[in-house]
């Protein structure tokens, strides 16, 4: 993973370890939809530097604050304009 369980917390502003679970499978998701976006496997994504490891936590961020009303179009045409450097041509 790109991003550590604690970097995710701060991030989010998160204390306790009551949401971990939680947190760590939107990790998961936000990690995987950045790498879809930026059309790149894991190995390159997670070596592709601080650009990858902003989307994600924007990612994470946007999950964890929009669990039931997400708008994933929105998201991710913001992803495609974060990781546009980074956007391979095709897979």
């Amino acid at each position: 993973m790109i991003v550590t369980l604690a970097e995710a917390k701060n991030y989010l502003r998160v204390d306790g370890t009551d949401e971990d679970a939680l947190i760590e499978n939107l990790m998961a998701a936000a990690q995987k939809q950045c790498e879809d976006v930026a059309r790149m496997e894991t190995e390159d994504f997670e070596s592709a530097g601080e650009v990858a490891k902003v989307a994600t936590l924007f990612t994470l961020g946007y999950l964890f604050e929009h669990r039931e009303e997400a708008d994933h179009k929105a998201l991710n045409s913001t992803l495609r304009s974060l990781l546009f450097g980074l956007r391979k041509a095709a897979f």
